[in-house]
Order: C-alpha cells, then sequence, then structure tokens
C-alpha cells in the first residue's frame, strides 16, 4: 500500500469515528423551589461596557415601581451616553491625569438620575453593535485634541454629541408616558427622590451605625454607605424582600463557586461566614466588587438551603439568564447592598436606635 493510500485510509478512519461520536450530554439546570419572586422586567445585556452597576439598579428601580402598580422600563444607554460626555469633559479638564471610564457602583446610577433624567427603554433603545469600547477611545482621543488645540468645552460638548448621536442615536426632548408629557428629568425625579434608597455594607474598619465611604475604586463619587453587622445587613434584605422590595447587590464573583454558564454561586467549604472572616477576605482583597445583580426573590434548593434569585446582564445561562446566590456566597462575597428606604424601619427609629444596639435586634416597627 503506498503512502498516499494509507494517508487517505487513516484520514477516512478518523472522519467516520466522528461522524459516529457519541454527542456530549447537554447539561441540565438545577431545580429550585421559588418561595418569593417579585414582578420584573425582560432581562437586558450589558453588551461590551462595564455596565452592570447601571443595569443592575434600574432593575431594582423597575421592579419596585412594577410592584407598586406602575409599569416602568428603563433605559440604561441614555444615562450611559450622559455619562460618557461627562467623562469626556473631565478628561477635557484634566488631561492624562483622567482616563474616560464606564465603571461605577448601583450608588452612582442615582446620581445620574437625578443629574440627567431618565428615559424608557422603549424610546431610548441601544443600536445593534454598539461599541463601548470603541466609543471611549474614540471620545477620548476626541478630548485630548480638543484640549491640545484649547478648542473649549462647548465645541468639545458639540463633537461629541456629534458622534454620540451616530453610535447611540439622538435622544428624544420628551418622556410622554400614560398621556402625559415630561422632560428627562422630570420623568426621573417622579421615579426616584434622592432618599428613596439607602445603601448598607458590612465591615469592622468603621464603626456600626456611622455613614462610612466605601473603599473601592469604582466608588468615584465617594458615596457614604451606612455600616451594619452582618446578620443585620442579611435579615433587611430578607426583610425586603419578602414584603415586596428587591434589592441591589455588589459583590464578589471571582470565587470557583460563582458560575454564571450554571447560574448558580455557592461558597467552597463548610466553615461559617462571621463578620472577622468577611473583613479579612475584604482587607486580604480577596472580596473586591466586581459585579451588580438586582435580587429579586428567594428559592430554596433540594436539600432546603436558601438561596437569593438575582436578575443579571450579561446574558443567558442555563437559568435563562438568571443567577442563584447561595445565602453563605451573599453573606461572605456582598461589597453593599442599595435597598429602598421604603422597606426598612422608619429613619427616626434607626436614629434613635443608633444611640443604643439596635442592631442585635430583628427588624420590627415601633
Amino acid at each position: 500500500m503506498s503512502k498516499t493510500t494509507i494517508t487517505l485510509f487513516t484520514l477516512l478512519l478518523v472522519v467516520c469515528s466522528a461522524c459516529h461520536r457519541t454527542a456530549d450530554k447537554p447539561q441540565q439546570p438545577e431545580e429550585f423551589t421559588t418561595e418569593v419572586l417579585l414582578r420584573f422586567t425582560p432581562l437586558k445585556e450589558q453588551g461590551n461596557g462595564p455596565l452592570c452597576w447601571l443595569y443592575a439598579m434600574l432593575a431594582t428601580i423597575e421592579t419596585e415601581h412594577i410592584m407598586r402598580g406602575d409599569s416602568v422600563d428603563l433605559s440604561a444607554v441614555f444615562l450611559a451616553r450622559h455619562l460618557l460626555a461627562d467623562e469626556a469633559r473631565l478628561r477635557y479638564a484634566s488631561g492624562e491625569r483622567h482616563g474616560i471610564t464606564l465603571r461605577g457602583m448601583a450608588t452612582k446610577t442615582l446620581h445620574l438620575l437625578q443629574l440627567h433624567g431618565a428615559m424608557p427603554y422603549t424610546s431610548y433603545r441601544p443600536y445593534e453593535g454598539l461599541d463601548y469600547k470603541a466609543l471611549r477611545q474614540q471620545m477620548q482621543r476626541t478630548a485630548d485634541n480638543y484640549r491640545a488645540h484649547r478648542k473649549g468645552i462647548a465645541q468639545l460638548d458639540a463633537a461629541t454629541d456629534e458622534m454620540l448621536d451616530g453610535a447611540m442615536g439622538p435622544v428624544p426632548s420628551w418622556v410622554f408616558m400614560l398621556g402625559c408629557q415630561y422632560t428627562p428629568l422630570e420623568f426621573a425625579h417622579s421615579l426616584c427622590s434622592p432618599k428613596e434608597y439607602t445603601a448598607l455594607t458590612s465591615f469592622t474598619h468603621h464603626p456600626f451605625g456611622s455613614n462610612m465611604v466605601l473603599e473601592v475604586p469604582d466608588n468615584h463619587y465617594r458615596d457614604a454607605f451606612l455600616n451594619v453587622p452582618l446578620d443585620s445587613m442579611m435579615r433587611y434584605v430578607d426583610h425586603a424582600l419578602r414584603t415586596g422590595h428587591p434589592v441591589c447587590w455588589e459583590g464578589d464573583i471571582t470565587e470557583p463557586g460563582y458560575s454564571h454558564k450554571q447560574g448558580v454561586a455557592r461558597l467552597s467549604g463548610k466553615a461559617a461566614v462571621t463578620q472577622e472572616s468577611r473583613q479579612q477576605a475584604f482587607d486580604r482583597q480577596q472580596t473586591t466588587d466586581d459585579h451588580c445583580l438586582a435580587i429579586i426573590g428567594i428559592a430554596r434548593d433540594k436539600k432546603g438551603k436558601k438561596l437569593f434569585i438575582c436578575k443579571d446582564s450579561w446574558g443567558n445561562n442555563l437559568q435563562g439568564g438568571f443567577m442563584y446566590l447561595d445565602e453563605n456566597y451573599v453573606r461572605a462575597k456582598t461589597v453593599a447592598v442599595v435597598i429602598p428606604t421604603a422597606a426598612l424601619p422608619p429613619a427616626d427609629w434607626l436614629k434613635k436606635r443608633l444611640k443604643t444596639q439596635w442592631w442585635e435586634e430583628d427588624i420590627q416597627e415601633p
């Protein structure tokens, strides 16, 4: 048999064996029993921009309003556009000391709503193929060019508006909702007042009961978070969900037990999660601010263990785009939560309790 014949014969064997190879068994999603599930808008994907914080906070606001009987579906692209314009001005003013960024925390969304307003999703949807990375680089080069030639911020604004119109589409001047006409700012103020949400965290390097500026890189506005003990924070999250309020969650997703593909996050190991172990992981930068989700429910696995149902913006997975976070994972890896203030005890009651050991007690209104 010639060398050519042997090669062809070998190739045929490989092809035939490939044709008859047993297909990989498709993975099945883990099954859970839903205990609490709030109403929510359809899932939206954040694209290639680091905008999970924006999508999750808007999803939280949407669910909060839907649970009240309102119909609200918000555009993240609208606020991303304004953020890019703001960042271009900062780049112009500070030069290379400021790199244009789309990163942030959930609380940053609340600032943007008060500064720029809001737009319904149906009025301002993302263009197909929107590339945030390319757009950010283009805007940074434009800001640098205008700064070098001292063209002024007004001219920069005109250039960036044209650039953003081309990438995202022109912004409507008005919001029309249920027969009413609003400016974007009026619409945003009807959705969310400055004190409508309370940001909480739980770390021991600041006193419990104090408002602390959370020391994470994406806290660009140096927002303060009410620092409470871990058990209290977990009770507040549970109480909010069981009384019809969503929670915006920020935390670490670098643990091996976090799998977006599976749609499940579990903490490996059997050690109890304590206030001390949380602090140690934060101090060692083993717990970092990586991702943001909207918690909209509570579920149980087959062993009866509690998980939180979260709305994600990373696209489809075995759980249909949702994430199920094990209670221990949330205890250990939460950096911060943003809760509707209506789900917390009254402010005057909280202030009174701050003078005592109020955090050692269960939630109860006076």
